[in-house]
């Protein structure tokens, strides 16, 4: 009876051990919080601000939360386990909700190949199916990494994963639409975003009761969704950035910063792919 219980004992402390390194060699959660995370340096402290200001927006407006985290090495790990275990470890998304999104970078150095993951909490894998999620990864964003042009894959995919995650564009609108077609596709889908958040915010004031986004928050004012549309808008193309010229050097200024995670939680949705 005392050699099942040692064999127990020992892959118990095993399994704790393999638990404990996983959490040490994934990046630690900042403090304070944020929600872009450029441990590989891969933007400029402008293209930081302006991405992070978009989500904030979004943040506040919808509740859900997506975060950016670059990393130089994924210290062995497969990139879904290490998306997965910083999504579970820095609490991303609401509690009640589960709905986070992390984009795993890890950019081409040398031989080493990159990587890139995208894991949607559990409130999410039915708006951002797997399939969704590899489309996005091998259509928005490696093409644009291939270039070096890692902010505008990053923007390129949020193009596509702010909307749907609002629940205004759907995934089957997205996968029917085809690579020559993306351009198109994109600014139909800010309009439409556009176009939905300001009816929302319309009816929540009339009504005094709307709410909007997964987290059941009360539709954002008028002028903070036109500034967020102006965020989404101006992002698509290789080189390009939210808003060009007309969303200004300093980013969205009118919300505040990143409040913090929710507590949200992962079950191993989402893809990835190689470069």
């Amino acid at each position: 009876m005392k050699y099942p219980l040692a064999i127990k004992s020992a892959l118990l402390s095993i399994l704790l051990l393999f638990a404990f390194l996983s959490e040490a060699q994934i990046p630690q959660k900042p403090s304070p919080p944020r929600l872009v995370n450029d441990f590989a340096s891969l933007f400029s402290s402008t293209e930081i601000q302006r991405i992070e200001s978009a989500l904030v927006a979004f943040s506040d407006s919808t509740s859900n939360q997506i975060v950016i985290v670059t990393v130089n090495s994924l210290e062995g790990m497969d990139k879904s386990q290490f998306a997965y275990s910083i999504g579970d470890e820095w609490k991303v998304g609401q509690s009640e909700f589960d709905n986070g999104v992390v984009i795993l970078i890890k950019p081409k150095r040398g031989n080493e190949r990159g990587e890139a993951f995208i894991a949607t909490g559990y409130g999410l894998e039915g708006a951002l199916p797997d399939a969704i999620c590899k489309r996005v990864v091998e259509r928005e964003m490696i093409p644009r990494f291939k270039e070096e042009d890692y902010f505008g894959g990053v923007v390129a995919a949020l193009n596509v994963i702010m909307p749907i995650a609002a629940g205004e564009y759907s995934s089957d609108e997205y996968a029917s639409s085809g690579a020559e077609e993306g351009g198109i596709a994109a600014a139909v889908l800010v309009i439409l975003f556009v176009i939905f958040v300001v009816v929302i915010s319309a009816a929540s004031r009339k009504g005094g009761g709307g709410n909007y986004g997964g987290g059941g928050r009360k539709g954002p004012g008028l002028a903070e969704l036109l500034i967020l549309g102006s965020m989404l808008s101006g992002g698509r193309g290789r080189s390009g950035g939210f808003g060009g010229g007309g969303f200004g050097g300093g980013g969205f200024s009118g919300g505040g910063g990143f409040g913090g995670f929710g507590g949200g939680g992962f079950g191993g949705g989402g893809a990835g792919g190689s470069w």
